[in-house]
């Protein structure tokens, strides 16, 4: 037993991080927890509820409270496993039903109570993108690949090769959604069938001919929805039991859920009764999918949203941030002086620093949207430089960035909006993700870096010092700088005046 208990002593431990990536789904709520060590990603645990979030959403867009409760009550279950997690360890993402949802506010308020960590409702082309990281992480395939994931309320479409994607799509089709829409009360007719998959396939026009003509060399599929009609395929394919679906094998399943006349008769053995209302649905969107594009295989992955956040995060505490990228694509587009871009950057650092604990803004999430506000702030330039802070609001409100969720990219467009010129509370919008005191103090620090280089030079700007408590700045320079400087000192008179409107006050010596 001595021996035992000396076991492992002499091994090298390497640093590990646990982390966790929670998908507020459609239909399911999906946990994954692991452990990043050398780079690699260690799944240590999976937590799966049904929830149907989409079925409470009526024809306004208004989610009910028994789904806002069913939710709620999930996220409880979830809580006991994010225990004694880091905040910037824990990432959790809303697809579908939370955009959709006029009253996701609602929800999402009353999850923080449950959840201390923020909740970022995705766009559907960051879902896309997402999902198809956790393909890609986990499969080894050559070639392109065109990834398809059926969710609740919407349908994602990928065409990637290796880690890069080439088209994402992200279309209003799922499983639940349609589940209320054609097969309401568990009926399981041809006609419905037939119904759903031609409005399917009008909603595939948006994407029929550009994906096709992009190509791919195999089609990959995943979700809780295609897991299921894979292993039907197969259980009805006598020949090989490992063959991959076809449109024949998906249209002999289509027969038998007819032949069988309603969800609750369906004998599967393989279907839960949680997953047998909504079969029928997922079905008509994949052969919809195969019939319009034209797809003759699909193999089944497990991998999906969670696993792409996951490996997101992997990414973010060991490679270069994917919005780095997304970042270097924007300004490349719109001609951004990157030397002036960098000499804000530096300063609003520098600023961010001296104050990230008297502000108590010291969070990493914090810094790099103040970051690439920076280096962003001119990208409206271009258009016009009157009212450049509009035009980049605008930009950055809508365009797509990969890496960014709508928060994030919302926060960016309100620096940018409010980088000069007078600031109107009233237009600075409400977050969820975000405290409204740290949206204001960021712009505050932006405000200062655009203002302090105003020059547009290298050189010109002494060593200074900023020295920040609750509600107050200030900057201080070298002794007789300013005086020797009447433009510059006017024009941080004149910010100084501005700046009020935030709650802060800023001086100067």
């Amino acid at each position: 037993m001595s021996e035992l208990s000396n076991a492992f002593d002499n091994v090298e431990l390497r640093d590990t991080t646990k982390v966790a990536a929670l998908d507020i789904g459609s239909n399911s709520f999906h946990l994954v927890v692991a452990r990043i060590v050398a780079g690699s990603v260690q799944i240590l645990h999976r937590v799966k509820q049904r929830v149907r979030l989409a079925d409470g959403l009526d024809e306004e867009g208004n989610l009910s409270q028994e789904a806002i409760q069913r939710g709620l009550t999930t996220l409880g279950v979830i809580a006991e496993s994010l225990q004694g997690f880091e905040p910037d360890s824990v990432r959790i993402v809303a697809t579908y039903t939370l955009r959709k949802a006029r009253n996701a506010k609602d929800f999402i308020r009353a999850a923080r109570l449950i959840l201390p960590y923020p909740i970022e409702v995705i766009p559907g082309t960051e879902e896309a993108r997402l999902i198809y990281s956790g393909v890609a992480h986990t499969n080894q395939h050559q070639g392109k690949n065109l990834v398809i994931d059926i969710g609740g309320g919407s349908t994602e479409f990928i065409i990637g090769d290796g880690y890069d994607t080439k088209c994402l799509s992200s279309l209003p089709m799922g499983c639940v959604s349609y589940t209320k829409r054609f097969f309401k009360n568990g009926e399981l007719k041809a006609k419905s069938f037939q119904r759903a998959i031609t409005v399917a396939q009008q909603e595939l026009e948006k994407i029929d001919k550009k994906f096709p003509a992009v190509g791919w060399k195999i089609c990959t599929g995943t979700s809780g929805t295609i897991k299921v009609i894979s292993i039907l395929c197969q259980s009805l394919d006598d020949s090989n039991h490992e063959s991959p679906i076809d449109l024949e094998k998906l249209e002999n399943l289509l027969n038998a859920c007819c032949k069988a006349g309603h969800s609750d008769a369906l004998e599967f053995e393989n279907v839960t009764p949680e997953r047998r209302p909504v079969l029928a649905a997922g079905l008509a969107v994949l052969i919809a999918a195969f019939k319009s594009l034209k797809i003759k295989q699909m193999t089944y992955s497990p991998a999906a949203l969670r696993e792409g956040v996951i490996y997101e995060m992997e990414e973010q505490l060991t490679h270069p941030d994917i919005r780095e990228r997304s970042a270097e694509s924007l300004a490349t587009r719109y001609d951004v002086d990157i030397d002036q871009a960098k000499r804000v950057l530096g300063t609003a650092m520098e600023l961010y620093e001296s104050c990230k604990a008297a502000w108590k803004i010291k969070n990493r999430e914090y810094r790099n949207i103040l970051g690439w506000s920076a280096l962003l702030h001119e990208v409206g330039l271009q258009i016009n430089s009157r009212g450049v802070h509009r035009h980049s609001a605008y930009i950055l409100q809508n365009s797509d960035l990969p890496g960014f969720n709508q928060e994030q990219q919302s926060l960016l467009s309100t620096l940018a909006r409010f980088h000069r010129k007078r600031i109107r509370l009233a237009e600075i919008p409400e977050f969820d993700q975000f405290e409204t005191q740290v949206v204001l103090r960021l712009i505050a620090l932006l405000r200062i870096a655009v203002i302090l280089n105003i020059k547009r030079q290298d050189g010109i700007l002494p060593g200074f010092d900023l020295v920040a408590d609750e509600q107050h700045l200030s900057l201080q320079f070298p002794t007789d700088w300013l005086e020797q400087k009447p433009v510059f000192r006017a024009d941080l008179q004149r910010e100084i005046e501005q700046i009020t409107a935030l709650g802060i006050t800023l001086s100067i010596n």
